[in-house]
């Protein structure tokens, strides 16, 4: 045990008051992300955020589409939303007093690590803060992002009873995974969407493969520029309108912002545990190593097809229906 000075206690209230301002909805979180990376250009894991959170935002749009609706019941569509936005309250909830608490050290010189524990922060990043500290391996500290971020949310969201029965072993979650329909794109003002999908959503280790791919895809010397382009120019609201404008096959509005959309959604976190253990270390430093990078990283062509695909079901949905509705009136 130690005792807290009164400016560290100042910084601990100060980072949860903005803790709390940046994790509104997923456009705050957005936003916070994008701005923490344009001051602090060395943490860019904060910028793989800002356009991860782009996607989360897109995702929960689609399911208040004309073909979403057509092809999932609102009760599941309900439910699908709260998975999106309980993940990335969580995250931001865990990494955001961290990208504060580096900020402040920065700006005093000092590191104050040992303040994460105050935010439940998990032994592991406080360790990996402690040796970007010293050592500023940029991408090990984004990985090490990447790794902790992942785990933050199996628990209590891909392994939780609730979500794990309603949401990831149901038959419209598995027939999205294995179509590959799972995917983040990073969308260029040319109409070029890049990206990767993710299969087997459901492992942790999976999803941190995907992230370590995007990070490389996202600081590709080929790529980086035409996508910061977009980033810094395109504010976010949640419809992928913000991209598809661009994207020459497709010439409406086919999506909400989300703000026109959703409530602010009140959240708790009751599990307060630390994921990481010491047995672990081994099985985590494997994460570390190098992604197996996929070459194919141009989605467009993909894109436009897997949006074809889709509204041709809610046809066949909706005339199947109709179809079934007569044959009830006329009984």
């Amino acid at each position: 045990m130690f005792t807290l000075t009164l400016q560290e206690k100042k910084y601990i209230e100060l980072i949860k008051k903005i803790t709390e301002q940046g994790n509104i909805d997923n456009i705050s979180r957005t936003v916070f992300y994008d701005d923490f990376y344009l001051r602090n250009k060395e943490i860019i894991w904060a910028y793989l955020a800002s356009i991860v959170s782009r996607n989360a935002g897109w995702n929960m749009t689609d399911l208040e589409s004309e073909v979403f609706r057509e092809l999932i019941p609102q009760d599941y569509r309900e439910i699908l939303y709260l998975t999106y936005e309980r993940a990335n309250w969580l995250i931001f909830l865990d990494a955001f007093p961290q990208l504060c608490l580096y900020e402040i050290s920065k700006n005093a010189g000092k590191p104050l690590f040992h303040l994460l524990k105050f935010f439940h922060v998990s032994k592991f990043m406080e360790e990996k803060w402690q040796e970007f500290w010293v050592h500023k391996d940029i991408n090990r500290l984004c990985t090490a992002l990447i790794i902790n971020e992942q785990h933050v949310i199996q628990k209590p969201v891909i392994d939780d009873p609730f979500y794990s029965d309603k949401v990831f072993r149901s038959l419209p979650y598995v027939i999205e995974d294995k179509l590959h329909f799972s995917t983040v794109f990073f969308p260029t003002l040319k109409g070029k969407l890049y990206g990767y999908s993710v299969h087997g959503f459901t492992k942790v280790r999976n999803r941190i493969e995907l992230g370590k791919r995007l990070a490389w895809l996202l600081f590709h010397p080929q790529y980086r520029q035409e996508i910061r382009k977009f980033a810094s120019k395109v504010k976010h609201t949640g419809s992928r309108y913000d991209y598809e404008r661009y994207v020459k096959k497709i010439k409406r509005k086919r999506t909400p912002t989300l703000r026109s959309t959703y409530p602010v959604i009140a959240h708790h976190r009751s599990n307060l545990s630390d994921w990481y253990s010491e047995k672990q270390q081994k099985k985590i430093e494997q994460y570390f190593l190098p992604p197996k990078v996929i070459r194919k990283v141009d989605l467009t062509d993909w894109y436009y097809k897997k949006q074809q695909q889709l509204e041709l079901a809610a046809k066949i949905e909706h005339v199947l229906l109709q179809l079934l509705k007569r044959k009830a009136d006329t009984r």
